[in-house]
């Protein structure tokens, strides 16, 4: 069975911790600081693998970390960047956000696509030297990566799309008019994953398209029965359906049947059913000469749809198929593309927000930020000159005044991540 629908668990590398060093070379009594910055956290990266099918890759694996950014070091050595992880999907693949179920990306193209953007390494002491503070004890640590779950959803890119029930022949006629050679036997459900094939135009030979054949489609199917709707998603991006049907009447009354597989497209997906379609009649070799096809062609022709007698078996009628879809194809649109629901440079954007969370818990004002949170690990408390590096982001950063708007007043107690001080505005 085609592995086609998968959650996994993504994290990107944290970012290196800047380093606090002073320069200690002989004759160099004072040397100042040579801190180095932290390398840059591994990146998550999908990208577009044109010669996988399925997501089987992911089978067994659904949690992938990028590595950490190497500190930095002294004598301005900068840490290592860590490498990406690229994460190879089959062209046609949905990335989802597993909460929202929102679109993230398409990846119908052969760009690759950000998923989870690593953490920035911190900044090393030598930034924070200035001409008053020449001995700087602190450094910047580094930035966390992002960590999200997300959903691969494949849907197939294919121009075309064979439907029908099992045994109309879908199967035979991919083999005939491809290169394609799926298992064909004479029982139902032969075919358990759909197939590509490529078609070329007989009629411009440089012309080529690509037919999906879609298994498992029978009444119900919409609602679960049979192979379900596991893979009625890999039509949806179809332009054009072929619509083959055992013309001879042996699985039962030809139009009855179009009408089923008809009503479980439109079930499933309302917009299918205004697809264009070529309705085949298959089997016609099996059939007498002066057999009667005239109600399933007019039963094409209250649809608008094309019809083509056929046997998938010997090939008759199949050039004139071909050159039928070609014409429709020609006229149609391009293939799918579905567009973005989430903006992940919003919610970049979204993480520098310097607002910040501020709750009176008995008589202690409690201020809560993700930036703040961060900030902490920059700090270090038992230098002066960071505590004073502290106390100017708090005020630049709208924290003292936003605990005035609060009501905090001087010799109140404030808790930022359980470091306490006594307020003084």
């Amino acid at each position: 069975m085609i592995l086609d629908n998968i959650k996994l668990h993504l994290k990107a590398g944290d970012g290196g911790n800047g380093a606090v060093s002073f320069r200690r070379e002989k004759y160099i009594s004072h040397g100042g600081p040579d801190g180095g910055d932290g390398g840059n956290g591994g990146n998550i990266i999908a990208a577009v693998d044109k010669s996988l099918t399925s997501l089987i890759d992911y089978k067994y694996k659904r949690i992938f970390r990028a590595q950490n950014g190497e500190a930095g070091g002294g004598k301005k050595f900068h840490g290592a960047n860590a490498e990406d992880v690229i994460l190879k999907v089959p062209r046609g693949t949905i990335i989802r956000d597993a909460e929202s179920g929102l679109i993230i990306a398409d990846m119908t193209d052969t760009e690759s696509f950000l998923i989870c953007k690593g953490g920035r390494g911190g900044w090393g002491n030598v930034h924070f030297a200035t001409p008053t503070r020449q001995i700087p004890r602190f450094a910047k640590s580094g930035i966390e990566g992002e960590e999200k779950d997300v959903i691969f959803e494949l849907k197939m890119i294919a121009d075309v799309g064979l439907i029908g029930l099992p045994n109309a022949g879908k199967s035979s006629l991919l083999n005939k008019i491809s290169a394609a050679r799926p298992k064909i036997a004479e029982y139902k459900f032969t075919t358990l994953t759909p197939i590509l094939g490529v078609v070329n135009n007989t009629d411009n030979p440089e012309q080529t398209c690509v037919v999906a054949d879609i298994p498992g489609l029978i009444k119900g199917a919409s609602e679960g029965a049979g192979l379900g709707y596991e893979f009625l998603r890999h039509i949806e991006r179809c332009r054009l359906f072929i619509h083959v049907v055992d013309a001879s009447g042996e699985d039962g009354d030809p139009v009855e049947n179009l009408k089923i597989i008809n009503d479980e497209l439109k079930n499933y997906d309302p917009s299918l059913i205004e697809r264009p379609q070529i309705i085949a009649a298959n089997k016609c070799d099996i059939l007498a000469e002066d057999t009667d096809t005239s109600e399933i062609e007019a039963y094409a022709a209250s649809r608008g749809a094309g019809f083509v007698r056929i046997s998938a078996e010997n090939g008759d009628g199949c050039g004139q198929l071909i050159s039928q879809m070609f014409r429709k194809l020609d006229k149609l649109p391009p293939v799918k593309i579905y567009e973005p629901e989430i903006d992940l440079t919003e919610k970049e954007e979204s993480s520098k927000d310097h607002s910040v969370e501020i709750r009176n818990v008995n008589g202690t004002y409690v201020v809560e930020g993700e930036w703040l949170y961060r900030l902490m690990g920059n700090i270090n408390f038992d230098d002066r000159e960071s505590l004073m590096y502290f106390q100017r982001v708090l005020r630049t950063g709208g924290v003292i005044e936003a605990l005035e708007e609060k009501g905090c007043r001087s010799g109140d107690m404030v808790s930022i991540y359980d470091f306490e001080f006594e307020f003084i505005s």
